[in-house]
Formats: C-alpha cells, sequence, structure tokens
C-alpha cells in the first residue's frame, strides 16, 4: 500500500494558531482513498523542523510526501515550484534561531524543482473554478527548509515525489480543496502538462 506523508506546522511568531494545522486535519478527516496518509506537525524551527521530517521519511517510508505551510500575506493557496537551498530569517524562529544565507543542506545544489505534477494540478483546480496560484519560491523561512529536505529525499529515488502548498490565513476549505488535489495528482498523475508557466517579472 502506497503512503503519502502530510505535514503542517506549529504556531509561530506568537501566534496562538497555525492555519496549516486546520488545513491538514480537514484532508485527513475526509480521507477516503486506499492509500495510507499520515499527518504530522512540524515545529517552526531550522534545525528541529529538518530533523523531525528525516525521522518521519524513515519511520512512514512514504511515497509522496506534502508539506503545507503558512502565507499570512497571499490571499490564496500557492503550489510551490522551487525550494531553494537558502535559510534566511526575517523573524527568529521558535527556538531563536535567525539565520542569514546559510544553506539547507551543505553541498546541495542551489534550487530543487517539486517532483510533483503541480502545472497539472492548478489547471484542473482553476477550470473548476478554484482559486489558487502556481508559485515560483517557497520563502527562505522554514516552509522552505522542509519543502528543500523533502525534495533532496525525493531526487534520490524515482518513485518518491515531494512538494510544498503554501495557504493563507484563511479560506481553510478551500485550501484543504487544493490540499487534497494536489496529493490526489501526486499518486496518480505520472506526467506533469508541459506547458509554459515562467513569469516575465
Amino acid at each position: 500500500m502506497r503512503t503519502v506523508l502530510l505535514t503542517a506546522f506549529e504556531p509561530f511568531d506568537g501566534a496562538a494558531t497555525n492555519p496549516s494545522m486546520a488545513v491538514v486535519e480537514r484532508v485527513a478527516s475526509a480521507w477516503d482513498r486506499p492509500e495510507r496518509l499520515r499527518c504530522a506537525v512540524l515545529p517552526v524551527a531550522y534545525t528541529r523542523a529538518q530533523q523531525e521530517l528525516e525521522s518521519l521519511l524513515t519511520q512512514a517510508v512514504p511515497d509522496v510526501v506534502v508539506g503545507v505551510g503558512l502565507a499570512g500575506g497571499r490571499a490564496r493557496p500557492g503550489v510551490e515550484r522551487l525550494a531553494v537551498n537558502l535559510r534566511d530569517a526575517r523573524i527568529a524562529d521558535n527556538d531563536g534561531a535567525q539565520p542569514v544565507d546559510e544553506p539547507v543542506i551543505d553541498g546541495g545544489p542551489l534550487a530543487l524543482l517539486t517532483s510533483l505534477p503541480v502545472r497539472a494540478t492548478v489547471a484542473r483546480l482553476r477550470a473548476a473554478g478554484q482559486d489558487v496560484e502556481l508559485s515560483m519560491t517557497a520563502g527562505t523561512f522554514v516552509c522552505n527548509a522542509v519543502f528543500y529536505t523533502a525534495a533532496t529525499w525525493a531526487g534520490a529515488d524515482p518513485g518518491r515525489r515531494a512538494g510544498f502548498v503554501h495557504v493563507p490565513a484563511h479560506g481553510v476549505d478551500d485550501s484543504a480543496h487544493v490540499v487534497r488535489a494536489v496529493i490526489e495528482d501526486a499518486l496518480d498523475l505520472e506526467r506533469d502538462l508541459a506547458v509554459p508557466t515562467g513569469a516575465t517579472a
């Protein structure tokens, strides 16, 4: 049986909650596919989040990993394309770390593309009227570090897939719908759409 690992994040920056937790809970409560869905909440701390994710990857042996994190300044869910090998924090993480220009993984490539069919997912969601964006950057905070770590793991085996979805502070149902679609297509689609999606600025 194939396994999906779906992760959220704990609250950070003085907030009482993190919407990513509610989104993952919503997806889990409605899960009705044959694949096993394992969910976890990661700390908003660079080092501990990477360590906990690596432990989960070893324990769960998933086929697909999808991370979910909060992007409070965004108006809609964003399906991420690119993880960068950079830890650079505007605010301190929950352990007080505030790195500047540090790598996520020493010696790793500067950037890694998602292995999920994100163009296809975003296209079908938009066709159904869902307000969703295909995002080119997951930033440089802990969300990106987790995405980069998962993408590195996925790159070591062609049978693995990993990606990330940023969700806004509102609209849990919409965000859960997007995350569910991302997981479904990761499981069901072998190839992504070959359509241009680059930005001009």
